[in-house]
């Protein structure tokens, strides 16, 4: 929301401050400033001047001298101004003075400052401004001419303030105002606010009663179909349209808050809108079939063509304007080319109306078409302004003679919106804000923005204070001007409370920690892929990873489709890595994949968050494993996990893979890259992965720790050398040891493993040393041997023997 600080002044006359004091007490009392613009910053020393004489240079063809009459004296100023004439008034530089750019119309920062010199040997002491010059445009100032100087009105006084008399001493104002605040989306709401911050009176503008032929209700009938889409629709006719430039005063107005002024008619439609944040519009009475306005839905598939010429198809979500034949509106958003407004009009339909906001924002995204006039009846506009902007628009005719309004308004308004009621609490807004302001003082802040309470202490609420419903509420508005940074520092009332963070984000923040002792740089990837990821990962044809979610708007290809693999994001780091020739990297993330029940999608997919560890370098896949075991011990899983090598990934070495089971659930994989699709992303070494699925460890992870004491008798162990057929894996060995080796084993560690002439043929040597310990008792020989037995007896099962 722009406003200009002259356009606020009008309407808080004892307003007398600078643009940076404006903005820092707004800012303060709650309506925040983003940004000001001074428009006469870089103009200085520039008054109105009228040219006496105009001699050919003597040394130039395209330069003439001037003499010109600036009030107190007349000085000579050389110019290429193709435009001087003798009599003119003009704007002039002073020596000394500044403007804001050059004869290109390019701005200078900090303005050019004008000096005294001499053009082609003739001297020069000041100089005539373009409009440019004086950092505006023609679009904003449309009676400049194209090329050369701006020329003043005859009955313009020689001296005067030109920078004044072009409405330049002045500022925009860009503020961020909130969603809940609608009535400060105009300047009368601002100008309001103003008024409460500074204390100052409030005088808004004085609608006077407008028209003075015939009868509205006999010129046009207005009815509602959808009242939940528009709640009140206000229309007034206005008869023998004379259009003709808008006077000055009106044209600076909307020229400084950055709107180009284009006829009397369209300048007024504009002027409200801003004015009010009532957005209106403006139908040719004689393109309105049966004089009847109906608001409808749309028909599903239904074509309207609007006023920039473009077709669009809707549906029966959107409302539309309609006359006895066919639509001529898009209610909300712009007008339907059948229905504008040309030089020939001799009637026009006023329309000022409130729609539902949130239909008219969707509405607005479907055709692909958002305006200044939906862009503020989609923050929900309340019905109450209609009625007053539409008078206004209509007393603004009168006053520019820019048509004969007809009385009295046809007003369509079905349910009338009840005032809100909120109880004035004066102890309870002290025990909010923690002050110990009086009734009074209470009352006074209040009475600023008009919510005065009555003699039972019930507050009503202005029609145009939609965001003022509690008692919290009426606490903000004493709290904003009684001042934040008067309100004391306290401590916070009430049940103590804890927070801390829930178990998965504890899970989590473990799997980081025990991730970076590892050596692990966490790594962040995008969620977006490319569905060639695919190919490089060389996943089938008809594997289910191919099931991607498609991005309906994607920033390209190469983001179109949500990720159901972690693998490629980490694989494209560590190629990144690999190319900047960084030796040994290690990396792990923390994300999620995206699993579609069914496509297209009927609901929200399967987000399951997965911790992805990535490496090459200094590391085999023995030491992944030891990273893998060492971060499920850190959250509790204190079991030892199998390993299922009969697991097959194309994008794993195919004699390097495995699932990761925790008692009968596969809580993620692990393996070596397979060397083609390491070349894929540039990596020229060996590289492994492994995923954890952390939607199967949250129910397996604990942070209950059992402590026991230092043992108090000692320990026993024995190491046994076995000779094992070489299709047995050690996870085999492991299983008998746990098994058979009772209820005294301690632990057991792999310390051996040989494979040469000693041995038989098919066969490899494997060493464990196994230790024994109990807690109430020294073990005897008996005990560990009979223990270690059985282990031998069921390892013999599968072909294993003792080595001799």
């Amino acid at each position: 929301m722009n406003t200009s600080l002259s356009w606020i002044k009008a309407y808080v006359p004892d307003l007398d401050v600078t643009a940076q004091e404006y903005t820092d007490a707004m800012t303060l009392s709650g309506t925040k400033v983003e940004t000001y613009e001074e428009y006469d910053a870089d103009l200085e020393n520039i008054v109105v001047g009228q040219i006496k004489e105009i001699e050919r240079h003597p040394d130039a063809d395209k330069l003439v001298v001037c003499q010109v009459d600036i009030g107190t004296e007349t000085i000579q100023i050389v110019t290429g101004a193709p435009n001087v004439e003798v009599g003119q008034k003009v704007p002039v530089v002073l020596v000394g003075g500044r403007v804001a750019g050059g004869h290109d119309g390019k701005l200078t920062p900090g303005g050019i400052k004008i000096k005294a010199g001499k053009l082609r040997g003739v001297p020069s002491y000041g100089m005539m401004c373009s409009i440019e010059e004086l950092g505006q445009t023609r679009e904003m100032y449309p009676e400049a001419p194209e090329y050369g100087i701006y020329i003043f009105p005859d009955d313009t006084t020689v001296g005067a303030d030109a920078i004044g008399l072009l409405g330049l001493h002045d500022a925009n104002i860009e503020y961020e105002i909130t969603s809940n605040r609608v009535d400060c989306y105009s300047v009368v709401g601002i100008a309001r606010e103003a008024a409460a911050t500074f204390n100052l009176r409030f005088v808004p503008p004085v609608i006077a009663e407008s028209g003075k032929i015939g009868n509205c209700a006999d010129e046009i009938k207005v009815s509602i179909e959808d009242p939940d889409l528009c709640s009140r629709y206000i229309g007034r006719v206005v008869k023998n349209i004379r259009l003709a430039p808008s006077p000055l005063w009106l044209q600076r107005r909307l020229a400084v808050n950055g709107i180009r002024p284009i006829n009397n008619i369209v300048d007024i439609t504009n002027y409200v809108m801003e004015e009010y944040g009532q957005p209106m519009h403006a139908y040719d009475m004689d393109t309105i079939a049966g004089r009847e306005i109906i608001v409808r839905r749309a028909k599903d598939g239904e074509h309207f063509v609007t006023l920039d010429g473009q077709d669009h198809v809707v549906d029966s979500s959107a409302l539309m304007i309609c006359d006895g034949e066919k639509a001529v509106g898009l209610a909300g958003i712009m007008g339907g080319e059948n229905s504008m407004i040309t030089d020939d009009v001799k009637t026009i339909l006023f329309e000022a109306a409130t729609f539902n906001g949130p239909n008219i924002r969707k509405t607005a995204k479907k055709v692909g078409l958002r305006t200044e006039a939906s862009g503020k009846f989609e923050k929900g506009l309340e019905p109450e302004r209609a009625m007053a902007a539409i008078n206004r628009a209509c007393q603004l005719i009168e006053e520019l003679d820019a048509g004969d309004v007809v009385c009295g308004a046809v007003d369509v308004y079905p349910v009338k919106r009840e005032a809100v009621k909120v109880p004035f609490e004066p102890e309870k807004i002290n025990a909010l804000l923690g002050t110990d302001l009086t009734v009074e003082e209470q009352k006074e802040y209040l009475a600023r923005v008009e919510l005065i309470p009555d003699e039972n202490n019930i507050i009503t609420v202005p029609s145009f204070r939609q965001d003022v419903y509690r008692t919290c509420d009426v606490a903000e508005e004493v709290a904003r001007f009684y001042g934040y940074d008067k309100i004391p520092t306290t401590l916070p009332t009430g049940e103590a409370t804890t927070g801390k963070l829930s178990f998965e984000n504890r899970v989590e923040a473990e799997i980081r920690n025990a991730a970076e002792y590892c050596g692990f740089s966490q790594a962040y990837c995008y969620s977006f892929e490319s569905p060639k990821v695919f190919d490089k990962l060389m996943i089938p044809e008809n594997s289910g990873y191919r099931k991607a979610i498609e991005i309906k708007n994607p920033l390209g290809e190469d983001f179109s489709i949500m990720r159901t693999l972690p693998l490629n994001g980490m694989l494209t780091s560590l190629g990144t890595n690999y190319a900047r020739r960084n030796k040994d990297v290690r990396l792990y993330e923390m994300g999620n994949i995206y699993i579609p029940e069914s496509l297209p999608l009927t609901e929200l997919p399967d987000e399951r968050m997965q911790v992805t560890l990535g490496a090459y370098g200094n590391l085999d896949f023995f030491d992944m494993k030891g990273v893998v075991e060492e971060i499920l011990r850190r959250i509790g899983l204190t079991k030892k996990c199998d390993y299922d090598s009969s697991y097959k990934q194309p994008y794993f070495h195919p004699g390097r893979q495995a699932d990761i089971t925790y008692g009968h659930t596969v809580i993620g994989y692990i393996g070596e890259v397979h060397p083609l699709v390491a070349s894929a992303y540039g990596i020229n070494d060996r590289a492994y992965i492994a995923v954890l699925d952390m939607p199967e460890i949250y129910g397996y992870a604990s942070f209950d720790h059992k402590y026991e004491g230092i043992a108090k008798y000692p320990s026993t162990s024995r190491d046994i050398s076995l000779v094992v057929p070489r299709d047995i894996m050690v996870k085999e060995i492991e299983k008998a040891i746990d098994k058979k080796a009772g209820q005294y084993l301690e632990s057991y560690e792999l310390f051996d493993l040989y494979e040469g002439d000693r041995i038989k043929e098919g066969y490899k040597s494997v060493a464990y040393s196994i230790t024994f310990r109990a807690s109430d008792r020294t073990l005897t020989d008996d005990d560990v041997n009979e223990a270690i037995n059985r282990v031998l007896k069921e390892l013999s099962r599968s072909g294993i023997e003792l080595r001799q």
